[in-house]
């Protein structure tokens, strides 16, 4: 019976509290939308600045392993770059001994004496001077050659590399008397 009562009650009152439930309600969704987009503003912000500190983190961690990456690749092409450098002043050192060899195979074969056999010929000639100096100086003071010094032969060979000398006529070999 209680429960006839309360429908039949009900029944009796349709407009009035259907428009204010409706406007209670309403009310009150207002209020909640209110309240989430006050609370959505406060942490908003609050999310926006952490978003910006993870941006910032970010950014630096991303930065430091590109420079490590940078510091590893530019190691790497310098440790190429002078393998290949050293490469080739190997290949050029080998070309140079290997055109060298050449030149000088060829002037030996042209009768071109090379600079270890001008040197040799100058030292017998500085020991033929000082040869020629001490029979000149023993066969005694009047003699042309004792009161002329001979000039070594490294001298000359500096003045015929400046100036090449003319070709010489052989001389007829004169007799030479020497004093008993």
């Amino acid at each position: 019976m209680v429960t006839k009562m309360k429908k039949a009650s009900t029944a009796k009152k349709p407009d009035i509290p259907l428009s204010s439930s409706v406007k209670d309600s309403a009310q009150l969704i207002w209020q909640a939308g209110l309240g989430a987009f006050n609370k959505a503003q406060a942490e908003g912000t609050k999310a926006f600045e952490a978003l910006v500190k993870e941006g910032v983190s970010f950014q630096r961690k991303t930065q430091s392993a590109a420079e490590e990456k940078l510091t590893e690749a530019s190691s790497k092409i310098s440790d190429m770059a002078s393998g290949i450098s050293s490469k080739a002043t190997g290949q050029w050192d080998k070309l140079e001994t290997i055109f060298e060899d050449r030149v000088a195979k060829a002037l030996n074969k042209l009768g071109v004496p090379s600079g270890k056999d001008i040197d040799a010929l100058i030292h017998r000639i500085d020991e033929l001077n000082k040869s020629v100096q001490k029979l000149s100086a023993k066969s005694g003071p009047s003699s042309v050659a004792a009161k002329k010094p001979i000039k070594p032969a490294a001298k000359l060979a500096t003045k015929s590399a400046v100036k090449p000398a003319a070709p010489r006529k052989r001389a007829k070999a004169k007799s030479v008397e020497t004093p008993t």
